[in-house]
């Protein structure tokens, strides 16, 4: 938008300086050309004087002395002829259209503009005679390089006039239209930096910019607090909820289990049944407890060494064996101290495997491999269709074919926050030949060995 009022601004500036210099420079141009012919025109009219008396005395030797003495002084051509057309005195000057209009009794009224660009020279005229009476024409090539001088330094300082009002009024412009858009910039880095997920952004009220925008500025700040007050009154929602119903749901699952000596055979699998709900629901309000920490920025770990992140893997083995799975672990050597793994990238590699671990059939690889700033958890499982990827990060999405696997459809959606909350991107892609990969790539100030 900034560069769009400059545009208009600076079009507008340039038409309005182009509007008044041009007219000037012209005005100036007619002004020196009108000069010019009234200078020569009456030399043009002493010469005809001259040349009447020379001609009625018919002693012409005066007259030429005074040709030549005026060539040699000035430089200019001047040439006189009788009504026949027979030189009298002086050269080099004669041109047919205007010796005919002086013939016929017209002075010269006017010459071409003078501009920086020409005419090099222009001719003058003359009738001699007196009354209605012609009897000859004097014609002057005059040289026109001292108007033309005078033309290009007038108009070159009137355009280094208008180049500097441009500049100027550019200028004047910029700061304008930096003073209008200053509100619009604040609201688009602080509409940002929501979007980012940095809630307690608001847009400063620094007295700058049209008051209409800086009332939409405050409006947006109590916009955005009451959005973030909505959202935190959700959050904590879902956090006091998840944690109330721990409690009850522990104390149901005992009751349930200490029920179970007094059940019949008959009722043994309906009782099977009741305590695995109790336990999904369980694993539920644990998932929804950490995605609202999560959201609310109380999860963040201190971040783990490469070196504790294998460690940590080395755990995974177990339960792949205990499953028929195989887990390859392939990180590459530590990086500087100061730059250790962010504590999500773990988090994340633990619910990859988790789900691996349940979508996988025996006999299946699972490979975690650290290549520079990407971490990938690929498997040969069944994966997922590429208009699932998507999707798959979403909460409580399960996919259609495995609704019977046990989990809250929450594991993908806390990796996506964990993610997002420690400047990673998180992205799931289908493996090759068929199976899923989970990718991880880490901020730009983690740096592999």
């Amino acid at each position: 938008m900034q560069l769009r009022i400059l545009s208009v601004y600076t079009v507008l500036i340039a038409c309005l300086v182009t509007a008044l210099a041009v007219p000037f420079s012209l005005a100036y141009s007619s002004h020196r050309t009108g000069r010019l012919l009234l200078e020569r025109r009456a030399d043009a009219t002493r010469f005809a004087e001259l040349a009447d008396q020379a001609i009625r005395d018919g002693d012409t030797s005066g007259l030429v002395q005074e040709v030549s003495r005026y060539h040699e002084l000035y430089g200019t051509a001047v040439e006189i002829r009788d009504r026949d057309g027979k030189r009298v005195a002086g050269g080099g000057a004669w041109s047919k259209d205007p010796a005919e209009r002086a013939l016929s009794g017209r002075t010269t009224a006017g010459l071409p503009l003078v501009t920086p660009f020409g005419p090099a020279s222009a001719r003058v005229a003359e009738p001699v005679g007196r009354d209605a009476q012609v009897f000859g024409v004097v014609v002057m090539k005059v040289s026109t390089a001292a108007a033309r001088r005078d033309v290009t330094l007038v108009w070159a300082a009137i355009a280094a006039g208008s180049v500097v009002a441009v500049l100027c009024a550019l200028i004047a412009a910029r700061r304008l239209a930096r003073w209008i858009l200053r509100p619009v910039t604040e609201l688009d880095l602080t509409t940002r930096a929501i979007a980012e997920g940095r809630m307690d952004a608001r847009v400063r009220d620094g007295g700058r910019g049209p008051a209409e925008l800086r009332l939409l500025e405050r409006r947006f700040n109590t916009m955005a607090d009451a959005v973030s007050a909505a959202l935190e009154r959700q959050r904590a929602f879902v956090a006091d909820a998840s944690h109330e119903l721990r409690t009850p749901l522990t104390v149901l699952s005992l009751r349930l289990e200490n029920l179970e000596p007094h059940l019949t055979e008959a009722g043994s699998e309906e009782f099977a049944e009741a305590l695995a709900e109790v336990d999904r629901l369980g694993r539920l309000t644990e998932d929804l407890l950490e995605l609202a920490r999560v959201e609310a920025g109380t999860a963040a770990p201190e971040p783990i060494a490469p070196a504790a992140l294998r460690e940590r893997l080395a755990i995974w083995h177990d339960v792949y064996a205990a499953r028929e799975l195989t887990l390859a672990v392939e990180l590459d050597e530590p990086g500087p101290p100061t730059a250790p793994l962010p504590a999500a990238a773990a988090r994340i590699a633990d619910i990859a495997l988790d789900n691996a671990a349940k979508f996988v059939p025996p006999g299946g690889t699972v490979t975690v491999r650290l290549e520079g700033r990407v971490l990938r958890i690929a498997d040969d499982g069944p994966g997922l269709a590429a208009e699932q990827l998507d999707a798959a990060l979403g909460r409580f999405w399960r996919s259609p074919g495995h609704g019977n696997v046990p989990g809250s459809g929450l594991g993908l959606a806390i990796a996506s926050e964990l993610a997002r909350a420690a400047d990673c991107e998180l992205a799931l892609r289908p493996a090759t030949p068929h199976g899923l990969v989970v990718e991880v790539r880490l901020p730009d100030g983690w740096i592999s060995g």
